[in-house]
């Protein structure tokens, strides 16, 4: 059984985005894209929700032919065209890119994923990643801390109703002054 994990750059006080939908901050160094990069190879597939699909299928199908493109880029725009994509949206009719338009309800589609062979799936985006843990569907949380407060905005995590205990598994701290977090869930 696949694990379904939830991983993002966030700002230290726990923030995915600023108040204005801004996420310029939290773009990575080199060091943390190229970590960055090493985890995404291990993903099985990626589930979107309409907006990250949009904003993802905007820049990285082609990113790589670029002439100024960093090498960075290159490597992450082919590993993003290889992952398989499952987009859960009830607007769009269509999706590219090797992607899976899923409309069905959320509980059923995701456990049904994750019972298709091993290794990781993962969510992308807050307001989809928000449902998968409240429904319990998450088994392990990637969080890379940006060294700085945005003070309000969306948050990494939804408000739950009961407390999730999640174990560290792992950390790692860059020259840039962002740590990355590794948890697991228990369920």
């Amino acid at each position: 059984m696949r694990k379904l994990l939830y991983c993002m750059l966030i700002s230290l006080d726990g923030y995915v985005e600023s108040l204005n939908g801004d996420i310029s901050w939290s773009g990575p160094d080199d060091e943390v894209h190229a970590f960055i990069n090493d985890l995404s190879r291990d993903i099985s597939g990626a589930l979107y929700g309409r907006r990250l699909y949009e904003n993802m299928s905007a820049y990285w199908p082609t990113a790589d032919e670029r002439p100024d493109a960093p090498q960075i880029e290159i490597d992450f725009a082919r590993i993003w065209r290889d992952t398989p994509k499952y987009v859960f949206s009830k607007t769009l009719d269509k999706v590219d890119w090797n992607s899976t338009l899923v409309t069905g309800d959320l509980e059923t589609e995701v456990t049904r994923l994750k019972q298709e062979g091993d290794g990781y799936l993962e969510v992308g985006g807050a307001t989809l990643a928000h449902s998968m843990i409240r429904l319990g569907l998450v088994d392990e949380f990637r969080i890379f801390v940006h060294p700085l407060l945005l003070g309000r905005g969306k948050p990494f995590f939804p408000e739950l109703d009961t407390a999730v205990r999640t174990p560290l598994l792992e950390t790692r701290a860059f020259d840039s002054g962002i740590v990355y977090l590794r948890y697991g869930v228990e369920h």
